[in-house]
């Protein structure tokens, strides 16, 4: 599973000339999932982005979550994530099937939604994503277990 988390200030997704998720501060969360991805990873990196300290504290360092400042998720289901290239051209066959990225990216949601205030893109459509970073703060998380 990996996630693209960017702090914003604002962010939103359009699908079709509609805006299907917005917030003001928070994080911007892109969502990938790979082929041996399981709820286990999800319920990981939901707690790990929750907990994530990259917005400024009193002394401006990276010491507070979102749920600290108050703010919301924009989660982004991407399966480019997984795209590799080794020519010119990427070739996605690392990326799980849509329909358990499904049930995997409304697992996420539900997950993030038990702490904080969830917004999303959606699932399989052609989407605008707008936002405006702050910092600009950019972090990758990725977690995949090992077959127990």
């Amino acid at each position: 599973m990996r996630l693209v988390v960017q702090r914003v200030t604002s962010s939103s997704v359009e699908v079709e000339n509609n805006i299907v998720g917005q917030i003001d501060a928070g994080l911007m969360v892109l969502v990938g999932f790979g082929l041996n991805d399981t709820t286990k990873e999800v319920d990981y990196l939901a707690r790990k982005l929750i907990k994530l300290r990259i917005f400024a504290d009193e002394n401006g360092r990276m010491n507070k979550s979102v749920k600290d400042i108050g703010g919301k998720l924009l989660l982004v289901p991407q399966f480019t994530l997984y795209g590799k290239v080794k020519k010119n051209r990427p070739s996605f066959h690392k990326a799980l099937n849509p329909d358990d990225a499904t049930k995997l990216f409304d697992y996420f949601v539900e997950k993030c939604s038990e702490e904080i205030e969830v917004e999303t893109g959606e699932f399989g459509a052609y989407m605008k994503v707008d936002l405006l970073n702050d910092g600009p703060v950019t972090i990758l998380l990725e977690k995949e277990f090992e077959d127990d």
